[in-house]
């Protein structure tokens, strides 16, 4: 190209251009994106996924700075920027649903009263007793059993803690232990499903209910009775005047076997459940009036951490006086409320059972699992509140009466 071109002609126009190194920029690219895909199998096959392949998303946070003035409609410490307190509030209500002061103590199952049946919100007083005694100690504990060839016994823990007391209904007592008390019992528990069904479901949790040891689903059911707040106790069969013709069953306490005898056959009988605070006679006027045999069986009972109630179905039992001689807690039914066949008996039974309750300050009635017997006890245990009586469980009635032998014990004999 001639002089004159180059100098009028566009500025390297006509040259060769010079060539800088040539980048492989795309094996690079490959590269980096490989070793990151490297190094992230390599991050999760050590660490794992934090997030674990679980939905999650992504939320920005603000401060919001409390205001002194803050007035309603103006966003507050706890609320998102721009939304008011009143459409939080709405917002609240529209999920959780519109429930009234009154629907809310219903649901509760608290009994609530205000002077005058005033509707709530007002002055009121809660009366909690009933609620906190639903809840019966779980069974077995570990600590009160103990492994025998028949199954698990009762015992006393190394702590000292009784079956009488752990399994026992709670019972507040306080300001109430100055109203008339009434202990209901109802036996024959476990030998008629039905029978058991209706005592558990309709007999209110107050009521101790007596498991004979024949059933044959009684951990089931014993379970069931106690989860709907029933304290529990275990008949023992006697020997009744009258056997073998009179025979209660199988595993009977007997009067004229040996100690030894009566200790197997009685640790049978502990054996067939758990969770029970005593146990009770069945029958037995022979064997409660031989202090012989009965004695070294309440001594039993009473090293195994229980208390003992008799029926009161023999005036010869010795349960008491033999009870008190190896320090065992035990009480006295005042009335069997349904001894006879006449239905119409137990409503009479049961206003005696009021009157001795006003006297005494406790009293003690003890029925059997009859269909008629189980609907009148519903229906006067459903009244007992409005006369002004208490029902309370048995492990209570002993406890009171084991708490007045004391004070007679201690009490200055001049």
């Amino acid at each position: 190209m001639a002089a004159g071109d180059d100098l009028n002609g566009p500025l390297g126009l006509g040259r060769s251009p010079r060539r800088g190194p040539q980048w492989p920029f795309r094996l690079i690219f490959f590269s980096v994106a490989g070793l990151l895909l490297f190094s992230g199998f390599v991050f999760l096959n050590f660490y794992g996924d934090p997030i674990g392949g679980e939905p999650h998303a992504r939320a920005p946070i603000t401060r919001q700075e409390a205001s002194q003035d803050a007035r309603p409609g103006r966003p507050g410490p706890g609320t998102g920027a721009g939304v008011s307190n009143e459409t939080t509030a709405s917002i609240g209500a529209q999920r959780v649903g519109r429930i009234s002061a009154k629907d809310v103590e219903r649901q509760s199952g608290v009994k609530v009263v205000r002077h005058g049946d005033a509707e709530p919100p007002g002055a009121l007083i809660i009366n909690v007793p009933e609620v906190l005694a639903q809840r019966l100690a779980p069974a077995p504990d570990p600590r009160l059993v103990e492994k025998s060839r028949y199954g698990l016994l009762p015992r006393i823990g190394s702590d000292g803690a009784r079956p009488a007391e752990v399994y026992a209904r709670p019972w507040p007592g306080g300001a109430m232990s100055n109203q008339p008390r009434i202990a209901l019992v109802v036996g024959g528990v476990g030998l008629s499903d039905s029978a058991t069904t209706a005592a558990i479901g309709g007999l209110p949790g107050p009521v101790t209910l007596a498991f004979a040891p024949y059933g044959h689903d009684l951990e089931r059911q014993v379970r069931q009775a106690r989860e709907a707040g029933h304290e529990v106790i275990l008949q023992l069969p006697m020997e009744p005047f009258g056997y073998p013709q009179n025979n209660p069953g199988a595993h009977t306490l007997l009067a004229a076997a040996s100690t030894a005898e009566n200790t197997d056959n009685l640790h049978w009988l502990l054996s067939r459940f758990t969770g029970y605070t005593g146990v009770a006679n069945f029958l037995g006027g022979k064997f409660t009036s031989t202090a012989a045999t009965f004695r070294p069986v309440l001594r039993e009972i009473s090293e195994r951490g229980l208390f003992y109630i008799d029926d009161g179905s023999s005036a010869r039992s010795l349960g008491l006086s033999l009870a008190t001689e190896v320090g065992l807690p035990a009480v006295r039914a005042d009335l069997i409320l349904d001894g006879t066949s006449q239905q119409d008996a137990i409503d009479v039974n049961l206003t005696k059972l009021v009157t001795i309750a006003r006297e005494k300050g406790i009293a003690i009635g003890i029925a059997s699992d009859l269909p008629f017997s189980l609907e009148r006890i519903k229906r006067f245990a459903q009244a007992a509140e409005v006369h002004g009586l208490v029902l309370i469980p048995l492990s209570a009635a002993v406890g009171e009466a084991a708490r007045a032998q004391t004070a007679g014990t201690n009490r200055d004999p001049r």
